[in-house]
């Protein structure tokens, strides 16, 4: 069996277990996991959306079909993995697509056992009974929560049989999320793949640039690359930005007409095999920068480069962002978008925020199976009022995207109007510089005009 490009690595996602499982016990002394998939969400007449997998039950099992919940009792001396998942059903396989069933399912995902989810409601007030407690998730869980409800009146009225209650309840994405934020060698293999499929998508879309296209010929190109070198789907609505649309921060692909002397902001990443690649880029539709253009670009491209040099082992979230600051509000103060006259120093137009008229977003943020991927951005069990911010690791992923968006004003000179610039890649912490996996994208002036000028 393979799941999406690869072969099943059926011991990864038992190791992913046991780690859960190990959790549990310091934890509660044992308990019982129950994690359940994404529904399939309906369009519209006749129609469903793409499916795509929950990402926490797809860390755990590896198995990316609809309607399947996972469950883990956990006790000191061993642990039953069980899955409920569809049946097969040789009718609904011939509209819809082969089903694993839960026959066929041990073996290939190296679990315990496995039943008809159509079993679900039968067997887990037994599992549920005499459990030490219950990892479930407490946030955008609804349909299990409301379905545990039920389950838990059965194994109360189970009580003269001398079945106990769960009496607590815990969080599991306190666990799995921790675990997801430090990546394993096969997370970090697929996602320096997934950055050289998008980098090749911008690539593409830099080089069909022209002034008469729309963004959405654009876009086209993007996706064209995506799915043609093996990724699924996109990681994210890809943003596809021309002229005023560049300072719109999420601006969907659309008919906006590429022109002579515009800019265009492409922040685009693909989803390979359950994990996303996240890049921004932005350059000129003629090929070359005005001079205005090429100012404003030279500023955030250096805090980009301040920012990288920020993201290592032992310093913390907060140092590539601070690093960044520093940068953009230098280059404003230099091209007088801030007021010396009123703001004074650099340390004061920090401290008043100056800055956020033309920046603001963070950043970086975590980077993973989702693009704002899950884990804390502040210690964990600290003690200080706020939280100390998450000291950097290896193995962690975050993306270093500074930028500014400048909208027409009549307190800005005009050669500034409509210029919105963001700079993005993906940063794997190392024990020494991070790895920047995807910057086979140009990304200084004179290597984006010369790709452009040498397009075929």
């Amino acid at each position: 069996m393979t799941i999406f490009n690869q072969e099943f690595p059926q011991a990864l996602y038992a190791q992913r277990r046991n780690r859960v499982a190990e959790s549990i016990l310091a934890k509660s002394g044992g308990g019982i996991l129950i994690i359940d998939t994404a529904a399939e969400k309906y369009r519209n007449r006749d129609s469903d959306f793409p499916y795509r997998h929950d990402s926490d039950f797809y860390y755990l099992t590896g198995f990316d079909e609809p309607g399947a919940t996972l469950v883990m009792i956990v006790k000191s001396d061993k642990t039953e993995t069980i899955l409920f998942c569809r049946p097969k059903d040789l009718d609904r396989e011939i509209w819809d697509g082969w089903r694993l069933g839960p026959e066929a399912a041990p073996k290939y995902l190296g679990i315990n056992s496995a039943f008809s989810n159509a079993q679900l409601d039968e067997k887990m007030p037994t599992y549920l009974a005499n459990q030490n407690a219950i990892f479930s998730r407490l946030i955008n869980a609804e349909p299990i929560n409301n379905q545990l409800k039920n389950w838990l009146n059965e194994v109360k009225g189970m009580a003269r049989t001398g079945a106990n209650t769960p009496a607590v309840l815990f969080d599991a994405e306190t666990i799995v999320h921790e675990m997801r934020l430090f990546k394993d060698q096969h997370e970090i293999n697929i996602m320096r793949q997934a950055g050289k499929i998008a980098a090749k998508g911008h690539i593409r879309a830099m080089q069909a640039s022209r002034p008469g296209l729309r963004e959405y010929h654009l876009e086209a190109e993007l996706l064209h690359t995506f799915r043609y070198a093996g990724a699924q789907s996109v990681a994210y609505n890809s943003i596809v930005a021309t002229g005023a649309n560049a300072c719109v921060l999420h601006h969907r692909a659309g008919n906006a007409e590429l022109k002579d002397g515009d800019l265009c902001l492409i922040d685009a990443g693909c989803e390979l095999d359950g994990y996303a690649s996240d890049i921004t880029r932005t350059f000129p539709v003629n090929g070359k920068f005005s001079g205005a253009q090429k100012a404003v670009y030279e500023i955030v491209l250096a805090a980009q480069i301040a920012a990288i040099d920020k993201t290592k082992q032992g310093l913390d979230f907060q140092a590539p962002h601070d690093a960044a600051l520093r940068v953009l509000t230098q280059g404003l103060l230099d091209l007088n978008l801030i007021d010396r006259s009123t703001i004074g120093s650099l340390d004061n137009a920090l401290e008043t925020k100056a800055y956020q008229r033309f920046y603001m977003h963070r950043t970086s943020h975590w980077l993973g199976m989702d693009v704002h991927d899950v884990g804390q951005y502040r210690e964990p069990g600290s003690n200080t009022e706020p939280k100390a911010w998450r000291t950097l690791m290896p193995n962690m992923v975050l993306t270093i995207e500074p930028g500014l968006y400048i909208r027409k004003s009549d307190d800005v000179d005009p050669q500034y109007w409509d210029i919105g610039i963001r700079i993005e890649d993906d940063a794997l912490v190392t024990t020494g510089d991070c790895e920047l996996m995807s910057r086979d994208v140009p990304v200084s002036v004179n290597e984006i005009e010369y790709l452009m000028k040498h397009s075929s």
